[in-house]
């Protein structure tokens, strides 16, 4: 450990949970202390470095900053991140199969390097074009010097790589993934991404075969290596329940992406509410004569507007021939681009 020994409060009742996290937290190095209820927790809760809170919980104590990670069991299926929406825990870690991740995350939550910044980006309604914007931000940020990979979330989007390259690119897609086991060495993760318009990217494969999915503890890994590798680590989260109850998690912030209409409008703020408690943005494509105006779209989202990104011809036809980094250098990109990752001050 890099500093002083880790401080972990534990608030569970849960004797699988209290087991496994001290087996975890002795891996990582952390001093663990279990509280069985939230009343038992009250007075070492905000001394403590870590709070780790088990499913068993259901209320915070009042005035206590929220938990670092909510620590449940596979068997308790989704209703784990509407557990960790309500409490507003900052990640979700299910037991067993993420042991190996959550003793990583303590690791480095005793290090005084946080890491890159992950940003997630996400459609508020089908076809607001995520991808799209994800890859020119990506693009825009390499070319300012900011090590910068960009990590295709939706498996169903048909490989994110189509849209950047018509090339065939050496290096690692998700299915490489799918049999590792504990952490990942950034360097490797790193030197392993293939490369293009100066980023890297992790991408579904863009084929029609069947192809191995990485399990949650896995894609944690991975996220982590982006994390200790990049500077800049771009999500397009996708809107599928899979993007949504695992990537959208270990985002720093989310910039959601609507069309200046009122029916993207309403559909954006059904994702919101799927979303995770963290810093939003919103950014609208397009404005015109029968749009919506992007200052009531933010208002009525209760966002922060971020950008607006013009309708720009020609885009469809560049995602089929992987050519949106031809687009994405336009002047009118490339402003909107910097805009939104307030480049000229760095990337916040």
């Amino acid at each position: 450990m890099p500093r002083d020994t880790l401080g972990i409060l534990l608030v569970s009742g849960d004797p699988y949970l209290q087991e496994e996290a001290k087996r975890i937290v002795a891996a990582a190095g952390g001093s663990l202390r279990t509280a069985a209820d939230v009343m038992e927790a009250v007075h070492g809760w905000d001394n403590a470095d870590v709070v780790l809170v088990g499913s068993d919980i259901r209320e915070l104590p009042p005035r206590r900053r929220a938990p670092t990670v909510l620590l449940g069991k596979a068997s308790e299926g989704d209703g784990l991140w509407r557990l960790a929406a309500s409490l507003g825990a900052e990640r979700v870690a299910v037991l067993p199969e993420a042991a190996a991740w959550l003793a990583e995350h303590l690791s480095m939550s005793g290090s005084p390097d946080p890491g890159g910044t992950v940003m997630g980006i996400i459609g508020g309604s089908g076809g607001a074009g995520a991808t799209t914007t994800a890859i020119w931000l990506a693009q825009a940020a390499a070319g300012h010097g900011i090590s910068t990979v960009l990590i295709d979330g939706d498996r169903w989007g048909g490989g994110l790589e189509l849209a950047v390259t018509a090339d065939e690119v050496p290096g690692l897609r998700w299915p490489d993934f799918a049999e590792t086991r504990g952490s990942i060495d950034p360097s490797q993760f790193r030197d392993s991404l293939p490369v293009a318009g100066g980023f890297a990217y992790l991408s579904w494969p863009g084929t029609r075969e069947p192809v191995h999915i990485p399990a949650a503890g896995a894609v944690a890994a991975v996220v982590d290596a982006a994390r200790r590798s990049f500077e800049l680590i771009l999500v397009d989260i996708g809107r599928s329940e899979e993007g949504l109850g695992t990537l959208a998690w270990d985002c720093d912030k989310i910039l959601v992406l609507t069309k200046a209409h009122l029916k993207s409008a309403v559909a954006a703020a059904r994702v919101l509410n799927e979303l995770p408690p963290m810093d939003a943005g919103l950014l609208v494509r397009g404005s015109g004569g029968t749009s919506v105006d992007a200052p009531v779209i933010a208002e009525s989202l209760g966002l922060p507007l971020l950008g607006i990104l013009p309708e720009i011809r020609g885009v469809a036809a560049g995602t089929e021939l992987g050519r949106l980094l031809e687009i994405g250098r336009r002047k009118t990109i490339s402003r909107f681009a910097e805009a939104v990752l307030e480049l000229s001050g760095g990337v916040q």
